[in-house]
Parts: structure tokens; sequence; C-alpha cells
């Protein structure tokens, strides 16, 4: 009897079937069946792979199992030096689960090519597994593996194809797929439904490592589409995808396609019918039909759809009917909903469409899952400045996830709520955000306090608002504001009118006083850096009974205010002075604030006692404090007469021009803007000098630009009597120091009063070169050097083309060791499109070799956190010259 569904593949049938049903049964296959038998009785039975598992389970230590394992693999080697071993498949199974363990397996990559040249299907499979776990292409064995995947890429059971092509498409090299993507290219167009799906994955591998192949695939896509398989579909559409990903000229070329090969009206079909068709056991996930194949069609679709109105037309109705008859209880029609949102919100769909995916995301907030929940806060920031009227109905439950427990959530919550802030919803909106950032981890404060106050700087209905506004985010942010949030409140400061200077000073003083009797003044410094300063070039107004702010203040509650004594309102500086805890920097604040006051409070006694406290500082262990103290109290000697002209109060300081202001905003809208540390303020009053003080920069350090004298009225010989009569030579007097003006690159004496009077010299500005460093995926960044000697002063500018707002963006530098990096504040961390972030960095290069600098950008852009890295070499070869 024949048996001839035998006749072709006998080969690959285990042994026991071959010697049972092939009819060329024969001497030769005899002499191998009793040398097998012979060499299991010579050999020892080798340990089979589920008792190794055991006994490494059972190992106590880490020792132990090291023991066993060591012992197996000594064993393995041993039997691998036979030539004939009829137990090599169980021994690579066994290596390949050490493998999987940690455990070197090297040894073991040419005998899995033995098994895979080997006829027996069991021991193709085991070779195959090894070699997709063991080989890569930085092996030189995997050069010999080419021509087995040619003989099985060619055989005739499908099995032994496909694991040919699962093989191929995990460690292919370019190398090897050029040499086989014709034979992969022939199987795509094979009748056999098994082998069809699997050279589709298969190309869909190479093409990713080949890019060049794409276009040998091409014709042998269209065919995927047409069949009724679902395997084969859903390899279809992910191969289409990723050649339209990878290539605009693939994408055009099947939208161009006309008639029965039009791709759109197919994937719209085989969609519609998907959502139509009845229970099929086979393709049903918890009620929803294949779930699978809708995804990846779905996904096909947004990319098609893209920028193409007639694409987008087609696939409008389609879209609909998946939003609205998707079963929304489990999981998996969550998941195609929000493949669906994706879908509508990226081609050109209609409003009423957009508003439909919005509120689904809607419901998403409402969902138990976290998962969910994130995922629809992380979409709606992605798609709030497409329809940002349909996100604002959902404001309230976006508020809610502030205080979810899940960290997570509460990030992405927090950066849409900023995106929601307008000038309607502005005083709701930072009520909200502010009881969040008092609640909030550390790691929410910098970032939450820095958005709050370009927010309130943007849309505040008033300029009180505004000012009630930044005191709580100091008050609530504590030591986690950004160093430009205190210059930018003090420029708003200085530019209110006055009696709303009089209401801060009165509010901050309400701070301060609270913070000192607390002892929580280490933990809120910023807040005490901005109350000193503005007590001090206001503090008449505060003690004075004549100042109209007090109705004000009534008027907002605050109606159990009491005026301070000059005398308490010193013993308070005098508190925070003496503090061990409070930073050097807050610390000179106070001092230069209380001389300050000398000017403002008028009895005797206070000024005395004044001048007692800054003497105490001539003798400070902190140089910078000590050079204070002694340059201050040369005021109270000789020329107590200059002291009121020197310490008389800052004009308004100039707002730096806000270009991210809606065009819409009423002009009453106050004009306050954010201080940007990379403009220097006008040439004023040379007096500035005192209240800004000579402390050296430092890395994230605000820098304050020195201001040129406006007047030349005061007595040039006082001013000279007057630095002839410090005393230079005294030991308490610290070692001056260089500090470099930023109008005009001039250094000059870092002490306080040296040069303040000198006639004003004609700045001549230096011309900037502009180096551009990085551009990729839309974002840009210059560099705007300024030649300075042995010192240069880069500027980074960053600027955005792209349509998503970049967050927590950081720009790093690096310089080589022979050169010295100082890095200012950036403007800020949030890019928004067509905005623009600057930093200063000052370069010292005493060597004037040529600079090299290496720089790292990273950011997060719809969710995704983006690195990019590059090198600076083609700054001006004179920059230091």
């Amino acid at each position: 009897m024949a048996y001839p569904m035998y006749e072709v593949d006998w080969s690959v049938l285990p042994p026991e079937q071959n010697r049972r049903f092939n009819p060329a049964f024969n001497i030769a296959t005899i002499k191998q069946v009793v040398n097998e038998a012979i060499e299991r009785v010579r050999m020892q039975t080798p340990t089979r792979l589920r008792d190794l598992i055991r006994q490494i389970r059972a190992a106590r230590t880490a020792a132990e199992e090291r023991s066993v394992v060591n012992k197996e693999c000594a064993y393995i080697r041993s039997t691998f030096r036979e030539e004939d071993s009829v137990w090599r498949c169980r021994n690579i199974a066994k290596l390949l689960y050490i493998h999987m363990l940690g455990y070197p397996a090297h040894f073991g990559q040419l005998e899995c090519l033995k098994l895979i040249a080997s006829p027996r299907f069991t021991d193709k499979r085991v070779g195959y597994l090894g070699a997709m776990l063991l080989l890569d292409e930085r092996q030189d064995v995997h050069l010999l593996i080419t021509n087995c995947l040619k003989n099985d890429l060619n055989s005739n059971t499908q099995f032994v194809v496909g694991l040919a092509l699962c093989t191929l498409g995990a460690i292919a090299s370019p190398e090897m797929a050029r040499d086989l993507a014709s034979e992969v290219e022939r199987l795509i167009k094979s009748p056999n439904a098994y082998i069809k799906k699997k050279a589709a994955l298969c190309a869909f591998r190479i093409i990713r490592r080949v890019p060049d192949l794409m276009e040998m695939f091409l014709p042998a896509t269209r065919s995927l589409l047409t069949e009724k398989n679902h395997g084969v579909l859903i390899t279809g559409v992910t191969l289409i995808t990723e050649m339209c990903e990878n290539s605009p000229d693939t994408l055009n070329h099947f939208k161009k396609e006309s008639g029965q090969r039009e791709i759109v009206p197919n994937l719209v079909r085989i969609l519609k019918n998907l959502i139509l068709a009845g229970y099929s056991p086979e393709h049903d996930v918890s009620g929803v039909s294949d779930p699978f194949l809708q995804v990846k069609i779905l996904r096909l679709l947004r990319i098609l759809g893209k920028n193409d109105a007639e694409a987008s037309e087609a696939m409008n109705d389609i879209l609909a009917q998946v939003a609205t008859n998707t079963e929304t209880s489990k999981n998996v029609g969550n998941t195609i909903l929000y493949e669906t949102v994706l879908s509508i919100m990226d081609i050109k769909s209609e409003s009423s469409l957009r508003v439909l995916a919005i509120n689904i995301l809607g419901r998403f907030l409402l969902n138990n899952d976290k998962n969910i929940r994130y995922v629809a806060l992380n979409t709606l920031l992605r798609t709030v400045h497409v329809d940002t009227s349909a996100v604002q109905r959902h404001r309230t439950t976006i508020l809610e996830c502030l205080k979810d427990p899940d960290v997570s959530i509460r990030r992405r919550a927090m950066e849409l709520s900023f995106a929601l802030i307008n000038s309607q919803n502005i005083r709701a909106m930072m009520k909200e955000l502010l009881a969040f950032l008092e609640r909030s981890d550390p790691e929410f404060k910098a970032h939450c306090s820095s958005a709050m106050v370009l927010a309130a700087e943007r849309y505040a209905p008033s300029s009180k608002w505004h000012l009630d506004t930044l005191f709580q985010v100091l008050l609530k942010a504590g030591n986690y504001l950004r160093d430009d949030t205190v210059s930018s409140t003090l420029q708003i400061v200085s530019a209110a009118p006055g009696e709303r200077q009089a209401y801060a000073a009165m509010r901050l003083w309400t701070s301060l006083e609270r913070s000192a009797v607390s002892a929580d003044a280490t933990e809120r410094q910023p807040l005490v850096q901005v109350a000193a300063w503005t007590i001090g070039e206001y503090g008449d107004m505060l003690v004075s009974e004549a100042s109209n702010a007090i109705s004000m203040v009534d008027d907002d509650g605050v109606d159990d205010f009491t005026r301070p004594t000059e005398e308490y309102v010193i013993d308070i500086y005098q508190k925070l002075l003496w503090s061990t805890q409070l930073s050097i920097t807050t610390k000179e604040y106070l001092l230069l604030s209380l001389a300050k006051l000398s000017t403002r409070f008028t009895t005797r006694p206070s000024q005395d006692k004044i001048r007692v406290i800054i003497d105490t500082f001539g003798s400070h262990i902190h140089i910078e404090l000590q050079q204070r103290g002694v340059e201050l109290s040369q005021l109270y000697k000789q020329y107590a007469h200059l002291r009121p002209a020197l310490l008389e109060r800052m004009p308004p300081m100039e707002a730096a021009a806000n270009t991210d202001r809606d065009d819409s905003e009423p002009d009453e809208a106050p004009a306050s803007a954010h201080a940007d540390d990379t403009h220097s303020p006008p040439e004023q009053d040379a007096l500035l000098d005192l209240i800004i003080g000579s402390e050296p920069l430092s890395n994230g350090d605000v820098e304050h630009a020195p201001v040129a004298p406006t007047n030349n009225k005061t007595n040039t010989n006082d001013i000279l009597d007057l630095l002839s009569g410090l005393d230079l030579s005294a030991p308490a007097v610290a070692t001056p120091t260089a500090v470099s003006v930023a109008n005009n690159n001039v250094t000059s004496p870092s002490l306080l009063l040296d040069g303040l009077f000198a006639p004003a010299q004609p700045v001549v500005q230096p011309q900037e070169t502009v180096v551009r460093a990085l551009e990729r995926n839309g974002l840009l960044v210059e560099f705007g050097a300024v030649r300075g000697g042995d010192t240069a002063t880069l500027t980074m500018r960053a600027r955005s083309s792209s349509p998503s707002t970049l967050t927590d963006f950081l720009f790093q530098a690096a310089v080589p060791r022979t050169f010295r990096l100082d890095m200012m504040s950036p403007s800020g961390t949030v890019l928004t499109p067509q905005g623009e972030i600057t930093q200063i960095l000052k370069i010292t290069n005493p060597s004037k070799t040529p600079l090299r600098l290496r720089i790292r950008v990273s950011y997060n852009i719809d969710g995704n956190p983006v690195l990019e890295q590059a090198e600076v070499n083609n700054f001006p070869p004179d920059l230091f010259n």
C-alpha cells in the first residue's frame, strides 16, 4: 500500500514515522537506526529540559545556581565534540534556557547551524530558535546561515518556509536582506495564506533594515488588501503602513492609485464589513470583531488622510460610525475609540467630528482605569490647539485630575490646564492651580510656578490681581521658584502705580513678618528677596500714615492690617540677617534693603540702629557680605550728605517686549513682561548699582546689567574725596574682584562706589556673529557670538517650527578642559510654536585655542521624550581676539 501524502514530505517527519510509512526504507536506514540505538546505549542519557529547570529553581543561592548551570554547560560542551550526537536537539534546548537566564551560551552557535541543516522538522525548529537567540550580524557564523535560509525558503513544506521567514526577519543583516529579498517577494505572491502573511511580516522587517528595498515589494502589496484571510489583511496593512511612514514617495503612490486599486475605499470597505459583521468566534474579542485589524486600518487611514482633503472626505462617515457604534464597556472598545480619535484629529475632518472625538476623550477622563485617563489627558494635550473650545467644555474634569493620586496623571493634567488658560477663565484657573501648587510634590513646583507667572503676565485682568497672584505664587512655591521669577516680580512692582507699590509693600511686609516670626523664611527665600527689595524701595509708604493704600487694602479684605513702627521693621530685618539658615544672596538683598531704609525712615534711633547693623557686617566671615558692610558703612561717616542721593528710589524698570501676547488682547491690559536676563536695561542713573550689588555671576544666577549715568550734576571732586577716604588697606576689606559690565564688556573694580559718577563713555555695541548649531525635527538652535578678549559671550536661541509645544526644554553644553563655561538661567522651559528660548553662555579661553562646543538638547513633544546631540566647531577663529 502506498502513502502518497508522505511521498513529498517524508524527509521532515520524525524517524519513527519515516520507518513506518516510507517505501524507500532500505539498508542504509536500518544501519542508521542501529547506530542510533548503539549510541543511546553507549552514551549517558542527558538531563531533560524540565529536569534542568527543576534543579535550577531548587537552588537556594546564586552560587548553587551557577554550580548547576556550569555543570550542565560542561556536559553540553562534551556532547558537542561528538560528530553525530543524537541528543543535539535536547542539548540546544537546554542551552537556550541557560541563555535566557543570562549565562553565556555562544559556544552553541555552530550546533544551531547543524540542527538547521538537519532534514527533521523538530531539529530545524530548535535550530532556528537558537539562531534567532544566539546569532546577530556581528557574528561570523551569521554569514553561514544564508544558504540554509535560501534552501528552506524553497521548501515544499509551509512550516519549514515559515521558520525560515521568521528567522530571516529576526536576524537579517543588510547583506542577507539584499540576497534573500527576491525570495521573500516571491513568497508574498504565494497562494498559501500561511506563507503569505509570514512573508509580508518578513518584508516589513527587511524594509526597516534596508529602506532601499521598499520599491521591490511595492507591486506585491496590492494583492494583500483583497484577501479575505484576516491574518493576511493585518500583515498587509502593517507592511503598507511602514512603507507610507518611511517614504513620502510611496505615500503619494498609494494616494494616486485609482479604480479598483484605490486604497482608501478598500480600507473603508474592510472596516465597514468588520463593524457590521455578525458574531464570528474566530475573530471575536470581547464582543468586538477583530479589534487588532480595526486598529491597524485606522492607523493607516490616519496616515493617508493627513493633509489630504479628498481622502479625508472619503473616510469621515466610517470614522463617525466607528466612534458611535463601538462598545465602550470593555477595554477592547476603548482601544478602537482611541485610534479613531487620533485619526479624526489628524485628518482634515469636519468640525462636528472633532467635537465628537474630544467628547470621547472626555468620557475617558471619567473612567476608573488610570491608564485610560492618562491616555485621554495625553491626547487632549496634543490636540488642544486644534479645537480649544471643545476641550474647554471638559475643563472641570481636567482640573479634578489635578487631585489624582497618580503622579503621571497629575503632571499631564497640570500641563493641559495651562494650555487651557485664556483671558476669560484666568481667575478660576489660577485659583485651582494655586491650590494645586500648595499641595503638589516638589518635582512639580518649579515648572508649575514658572508657568503660572507666565500665564498671569499674559492674561492678567488688572495690575492688582497680577500682584496678588505673583505674591501667592511666591508664598506657595517656596524655594522651588526659578531665579527669573524674582526679577520679573521686581520689574512689575517697580512699574506699578504709586498706590500699587504701597499695597505691594504692605502685602509683602505681612508675609515677611510671618516668615520671620514662624522661622520658615528659610523655606521661602525668593519671597524674602522680593519683600526685602520692595520694602527697601517703598518703606516710607509702609510706615507712613499718609499713604492712600489703606483703603485699597481694606477693599481687599485685609482690614486687620496694622502699620509697623520703624523700630519693629528693623528688628525683623535684624532677626533675618542674624539667621544662619538664609543664603548669602538673600542676606545681600536684606542688607542693601536695610541701607535704603536709612533714607526712608525719619527717626534718629532708627538710623542709628541701621548703622550699627551695617557696621557689624564689616567683619563678616563671608567676603561678599563683608565687602558690602564696609562699603555701605562709608556712607555714614564723612559723606553722609551723599547717602540720600545714592540710595534714592529706583525709576521704573522697563519690561522686555512680550511677543507672545495675543493680538486680540485689549490695550488696557497690563503691559508688564517677564524680565529677560539676555537683554540689558537702557542707561539709567548710576545710583542703581548700589541696589544691584557687585556679586560675581555663577551658573544659575540672574545677570543684572549695570547702568550708565544720565547726568553729571554731582561734584567730581567730592566723589574723588569720597573714594580717597576709603580705607583700602584695612584687613577687613576683601580683595577687589572684577565684574563684567553687560553693556560694553568693560571690566571695572567691584567696589560699589567706584566710578559711579564718571563721565559717560560712548558705548560701542560689539558685532554679533550667528552660528547655526542644530536643526532637526523643526527645532533650530543658534548661537549669537560676541567677541570679548579672553571671554566670549554666546547667546543661545532655540526656536521651534513644529505645531506642537515643546515642554521640559533643557539645553546643556560642554567645552574642553582648557576652557571655562558659565551658563546663565534660560528664559523658559516651554517652547511654543514659533516661540523662542534664550540662554547666555560665557566662555573663558586663556589659551586662545579654537572653540569646540558639544551641546545636548532634551525636551518632550506630544508626551514623547526627545534627546538631540551635536558638536559645534564652526565658530569664528578670531572669537577670542
